[in-house]
């Protein structure tokens, strides 16, 4: 039973991370899957801004896995994924099925994600934190992801997962440039 997390903000190297861990797999008989929210409309694979990309099912529901036969599942934008679907998650590790997942950790508020919080829950065994560099000041130490709709930060008022429609734009920032 063990559990990764790849956690931070956008454009911090957490998918690449992710597709580092699978790439090799592709040449192994070791059975694995690599899932991605049905919510993510922005991406058909998992993919990487310095171009690398793998191919991912997209899912609604994690529950999904449970019927598969793996031992290893790799999940990007697990922030995507309600709270509830965190169940699935344990029901994998106590069969013995090694899980990876990345994603956001703080949503454009700055406050954790029920699901990264229930995640933390189950005890993961190593959580690898992920730092971007801000986009205002250029600091190698941005830890949040701000959104703005024409160009002015938004404060309040949006989901928890914010529809990537061409709406609203987003960027890596330090805890200096965060506005809250």
């Amino acid at each position: 039973m063990e559990l990764i997390l790849i956690l931070g903000p956008m454009k911090s190297g957490k998918s690449f991370d992710l597709i580092s861990d699978f790439m090799t797999l592709e040449y192994t008989n070791i059975p694995f899957g690599l899932y991605q929210s049905a919510r993510n409309v922005r991406d058909e694979n998992i993919w990487s801004r310095n171009g690398l990309e793998l191919k991912a099912e997209k899912i609604n529901s994690l529950s999904r896995i449970l019927k598969k036969n793996l031992e290893i599942v790799g999940i990007d934008e697990i922030h995507m994924f309600d709270e509830k679907e965190i169940e699935t998650i344990g029901e994998l590790l106590k069969k013995n099925i090694k899980i990876i997942a990345s994603g956001l950790d703080t949503d454009y508020q700055g406050k954790i994600f029920p699901t990264i919080k229930k995640l933390l829950e189950l005890g993961p065994k190593k959580i690898k934190y992920k730092r971007a560099v801000c986009e205002i000041c250029k600091n190698p130490d941005a830890i949040y992801t701000q959104v703005y709709k024409n160009n002015k930060p938004i404060l309040n008022g949006l989901p928890n997962v914010i529809p990537d429609n061409g709406i609203y734009t987003y960027k890596p920032v330090c805890r200096n440039c965060f506005l809250k």
